[in-house]
């Protein structure tokens, strides 16, 4: 099949009247997932969707219209509508809501997330950092340790966030450096907090050694310690995220 190329498969049977324009987006997600419609296909028009699917246009179009705010498809006028090729960061934030309005509101909850999400990108960064890859995790390093020393915590937060993004590129899963993407956003609050408390206590030094203990293990690809490393280097030991 050429890329943009009209697709009439399965997924253009009529549907039921229950929860129209819900069963439309189902639909279209189910056809990109058992690829029926693969990234770069132009969809057909709302009048043949209405058609197929014994729907009022109304319903394609609002549809559409929410699977193209969550960045799954583009409308290109005057071409037509396409299943979008790549990840957009419009697709993080169904997830993310959804978790933020999550009942349970555990940070403990949190706290494993961010564990398992982290040491995951590590071993894959320990196991297929490039030169390149190293060159940019040591450059944001001294980044990081050099905000460290001005003591500023935004901005200790920013380098921080920055270093971690390099740790995820080393990694080279675009899928997994998106949820860890996903999971520094969820931490925001309890990341600032453990800086901000960690420089009032005086353990620049040590939030300084985490990082560079950190690169160190990707650098030499030793992963040995590196979920001791990587706990530790969250410092809870010193309840840091106290308010």
């Amino acid at each position: 099949m050429e890329v943009g190329e009209v697709v009439e498969k399965n997924f253009l049977r009529p549907i039921d009247n229950t929860s129209v324009v819900q069963q439309v987006i189902d639909r279209l997600t189910y056809a990109m997932i058992y690829k029926e419609l693969r990234p770069g296909d132009k969809l057909p028009t709302e009048m043949e969707l209405a058609a197929s699917f014994g729907v009022g246009r109304n319903s394609i179009r609002e549809a559409i219209k929410i699977l193209v705010s969550f960045g799954v498809l583009d409308i290109r006028r005057p071409e037509g509508t396409f299943v979008a090729s790549g990840f957009s960061d419009k697709m993080i934030n169904p997830l993310l809501y959804g978790i933020i309005l999550d009942q349970s509101d555990s940070i403990d909850s949190l706290k494993e997330l961010r564990e398992w999400v982290d040491f995951g990108i590590l071993e894959l960064a320990i196991e297929k950092a490039e030169p390149e890859d190293l060159f940019q995790l040591e450059e944001q390093l001294h980044k990081l340790l050099a905000e460290i020393d001005g003591g500023d915590a935004h901005k200790i937060f920013i380098a921080d966030d920055e270093f971690h993004e390099a740790i995820s590129t080393a990694a080279h899963n675009s899928l997994l450096g998106q949820i860890a993407k996903l999971v520094r956003t969820l931490t925001s609050e309890m990341r600032i907090t453990t800086i901000r408390n960690m420089m009032k206590l005086g353990k620049g030094n040590e939030l300084k050694k985490a990082h560079e203990d950190l690169f160190q293990i990707v650098k030499r690809k030793s992963d040995s310690s590196a979920r001791q490393l990587l706990v530790e280097g969250y410092f809870y030991r010193y309840n840091v995220l106290r308010k």
